[in-house]
C-alpha cells in the first residue's frame, strides 16, 4: 500500500509469499515437535496410555543493565553504577529460567523469578511510564513472536511455562505404580491450576496460547488428564474381581470418556481448532472412544464373569446397578436380572458389542493422523484393548442365540476422585528483594516520588533537637516544634531520616536512629531527609488518622497503601519479607518540654 510502483509491489508479493510458506513448513515441524509426546514419556516397560504434554514458550535474551541503571539513577537518585551486581543476578536469574530442568528444581526456578519479577515490577515499573524495554516471547504451539513493553506479559508467559513444566513432569512419570500415579495426578492438576491463574488473572495476551479460548482449552485437557491418572488408579488398587468393583471401573471410565468429549469440543470451536495441532485432537477424540468402549466392556465382565448375587448381596447390587446406566436396561426387572444368569449373559453381550464397535472407531479414528501412527504404544494399547473385547465377546456368544443382541444403554459417568484445580503456591519460594539496597518498599518505589534528598546540620537544643520521631524503616518526623532547632534548621513533618552522620539509615529500626541520634556530642548531627511529594503539608494531615498502631514501622496510610499493593500482587502471600511488622516497646521517651501533638507511638528528642 506504500507505493505504486508495480515492480516493487510484485517483489513484495513474492517475499511475503516466501515468508508464508517458510511459515507453514515451520508451523509444522513444530506440530510434529509438539506431538512427540514419546519424547516425554517413561522408560516403564508397562504399556500406558501416552498423555499430552506441553512444549515451553521461547524467550529472546534481555539487556537490562542501562535501563535499569539510568532508571535508578533518575528515580532514586543513586548511583546505578553501584546496582550492577544486582541488575547482573537478576539478568542471570532469567538467563537460567530460560531453560529449566524437567524437575522440582525447574520448578522452583520459575516461581523464583516469577516473585522476583514482583519487586522489580514495584521498584522499576512506575504507573505512568514504561521501562522502555521490550519482553519477546514465542508461542508455545506456533513458534510466532510476541512482544509488549507490558511487564505483564513476562509474568504470564513465566507462568505459562510452569504450568507447561507440570505436564512434562506428569507425562513422564511411571503410571504402572501407585506413586508415579500420584505423582502425575499432582503434576496435571497443578498445572491446571496455572493455565487457570493465568486465564483469571491476566488478559490481553498478544500470543494465541494464552487467550482465553486456549487456557480454557488446556485446562479441560489437564482435568481429562487427571481423570484418566485416577481410572489407571482404580484399575491398580481395585485387583479384587468383585462386581461392585467392576461397575465402579465402568463408572470411572465413562467419566474419562465424558471428560476427553469435552475436550474435543472445545478443541474443534471456530478459535482454537486452527490453532491446536491435528494430533491432539485427534488424540483426544480417540481417548474419548476408548474409554467409552473400556466402559462397556468393564460393564460386561461385571455382568458375566461375577456369580449371580446372595440374597445378603442383592440389595447392595440392585442399589448399586440402579444408578448405573444412564436408561434402563429393556427386559426384566433389576432384581430378576441380576439373578437370572442368562439375562446377565444377554445384557453383557450388548455391552461387548457397544464395546468393539468403539474400540473399533478409536482405531479408525487413530489410523487418520500420521503423527499417531507413529506411536507404537497407542497401537498397540487400542489393538490389545479391541483383541480383548472379541475374545470376551467370542466367549459368551452361543451357536444357538437366535436372540437379536439389544442395545446396550450408555453407563452413567462417576468418580471417587474428583479433580481439582490447584492454584500455584507462590509463598513455597522465598525470595529477597534483589535491589533491598534501594530502601524499603513503602517509600522507596516506582509509584512514589520524593523531592531530591536533603542534608541538614542539626545543633542539640537545651530542649533536645525539637522534633517528633515516629515509626522505623525509615523513620519518619512526626512533628517539628516551631521555633526548635529542627525548624531552624529547614525540617519538615513528614520527612523521613534516610542518614545520621553519613549512615544509611532506610532500613533502620527506631531505636537504632534514637541511639545515633543521642551519641552526638556538641557539634551536632548530619540528617539526610527526603519528602514524598503530595505530603509537604502538616496542617492537612489528620493527626488522628495518621496515628499508627503500636509497634508499626510505617505511616498508616503508607501501610494500607503497601498493602492494597500486596493485595493487587498476584504473588502477595510470598513477598512479605519487607512489610513484617517490627515489634518495638509501646514506652515512648521524651527529652526537653512537653509537647501536646506527640501522639501515644512517638517519641519527641
Amino acid at each position: 500500500r506504500a507505493t505504486s510502483n508495480h515492480k516493487v509491489k510484485e517483489t513484495v508479493a513474492l517475499e511475503l509469499s516466501y515468508v508464508n510458506s517458510n511459515l507453514q513448513l515451520l508451523k509444522e515441524e513444530l506440530e510434529e515437535l509438539n506431538s512427540s509426546m514419546d519424547v516425554y514419556q517413561n522408560d516403564s516397560e508397562s504399556i500406558s496410555v501416552p498423555m499430552i504434554p506441553l512444549g515451553l514458550k521461547e524467550t529472546k535474551e534481555l539487556d537490562l543493565l542501562v535501563p535499569l541503571k539510568d532508571f535508578i539513577s533518575e528515580h532514586y537518585g543513586e548511583e546505578g553504577v553501584l546496582f550492577e551486581k544486582e541488575i547482573k543476578e537478576f539478568m542471570e536469574l532469567r538467563q537460567a529460567m530460560r531453560t529449566p530442568s524437567r524437575n522440582e528444581a525447574g520448578l522452583e526456578l520459575l516461581m523464583e523469578y516469577y516473585n522476583q519479577l514482583y519487586f522489580l515490577d514495584s521498584r522499576f515499573f512506575p504507573p505512568s511510564k514504561t521501562l522502555g524495554v521490550f519482553f519477546h516471547w514465542y508461542d508455545s504451539l506456533t513458534g510466532v513472536p510476541s512482544h509488549q513493553r507490558a511487564l505483564a506479559f513476562e509474568k504470564g508467559s513465566v507462568l505459562f511455562n510452569l504450568g507447561a513444566l507440570h505436564t512434562q513432569i506428569g507425562a513422564r512419570q511411571d503410571r504402572a505404580s501407585l506413586p508415579g500415579l500420584n505423582q502425575a495426578i499432582d503434576a496435571f492438576q497443578k498445572a491446571a491450576g496455572a493455565f487457570n491463574y493465568l486465564k483469571e488473572n491476566f488478559s490481553n495476551a498478544p500470543s494465541l496460547d494464552m487467550s482465553a479460548a486456549s487456557l480454557t482449552m488446556l485446562v479441560r485437557l489437564m482435568v481429562a488428564q487427571v481423570q484418566e491418572c485416577v481410572f489407571e488408579k482404580m484399575t491398580l488398587l481395585r485387583a479384587q474381581n468383585d462386581f461392585l468393583a467392576r461397575l465402579q471401573l465402568a463408572q470411572e471410565a465413562a467419566r474419562v470418556e465424558d471428560v476427553y468429549s469435552l475436550v474435543h469440543q472445545t478443541m474443534s470451536q471456530p478459535h482454537v481448532k486452527d490453532y491446536v495441532p491435528f494430533s491432539w485432537t485427534t488424540m483426544v477424540h480417540v481417548k474419548s472412544e476408548h474409554f467409552k468402549a473400556l466402559s462397556h466392556y468393564f460393564a460386561a465382565i461385571a455382568l458375566c464373569d461375577c456369580p449371580a448375587p446372595s440374597d445378603a448381596e442383592l440389595l447392595e447390587q440392585e442399589k448399586a446397578f440402579l444408578q448405573f446406566h444412564v436408561t434402563m436396561p429393556e427386559g426384566p426387572s433389576l432384581r430378576a436380572l441380576l439373578q437370572d444368569p442368562e439375562e446377565r449373559r444377554k445384557l453383557g453381550k450388548a455391552h461387548l458389542k457397544k464395546a468393539i464397535m468403539k474400540h473399533e472407531e478409536a482405531m479408525r479414528i487413530h489410523g487418520l493422523c500420521k503423527i499417531l501412527r507413529k506411536m507404537d504404544i497407542l497401537q498397540e494399547v487400542l489393538s490389545f484393548a479391541h483383541k480383548r473385547s472379541l475374545s470376551k465377546y467370542s466367549e459368551i456368544d452361543h451357536e444357538e442365540d437366535f436372540f437379536e443382541t439389544g442395545e446396550a444403554p450408555d453407563i452413567h459417568p462417576k468418580t471417587h476422585q474428583k479433580p481439582e484445580i490447584k492454584s500455584p503456591n507462590f509463598s513455597q519460594v522465598k525470595v529477597t528483594d534483589l535491589f533491598h539496597r534501594l530502601g524499603p518498599l513503602s517509600v522507596f518505589s516506582a509509584k512514589n516520588k520524593w523531592y531530591p534528598a536533603r542534608r541538614v546540620h542539626l545543633m542539640r537544643g537545651e530542649n533536645g533537637f525539637g522534633f517528633t520521631l515516629r515509626g522505623d524503616s525509615p523513620v519518619l518526623i512526626a512533628g517539628v516544634i516551631p521555633g526548635g532547632c529542627a525548624a531552624e534548621a529547614g525540617l519538615k513533618e513528614g520527612d523521613y531520616i534516610i542518614s545520621v552522620n553519613g549512615k544509611d539509615c532506610k532500613w533502620s529500626k527506631h531505636a537504632e536512629v534514637v541511639q545515633l541520634l543521642k551519641s552526638t556530642g556538641k557539634e551536632g548531627v548530619d540528617i539526610g531527609v527526603i519528602t514524598l511529594q503530595g505530603s509537604e503539608c502538616p496542617k492537612a494531615v489528620d493527626r488522628k488518622a495518621a496515628a499508627m498502631s503500636s509497634g508499626s514501622g510505617m505511616l498508616k496510610s503508607n501501610k494500607e497503601n503497601s498493602r492494597k499493593s500486596l493485595m493487587n500482587s498476584k504473588s502477595a502471600s510470598t513477598l512479605l519479607v519487607w512489610s513484617k511488622k517490627s515489634k518495638r516497646s509501646k514506652k515512648s521517651t521524651y527529652s526537653g518540654v512537653p509537647f501536646t501533638a506527640v501522639g501515644d507511638n512517638e517519641a519527641m528528642y
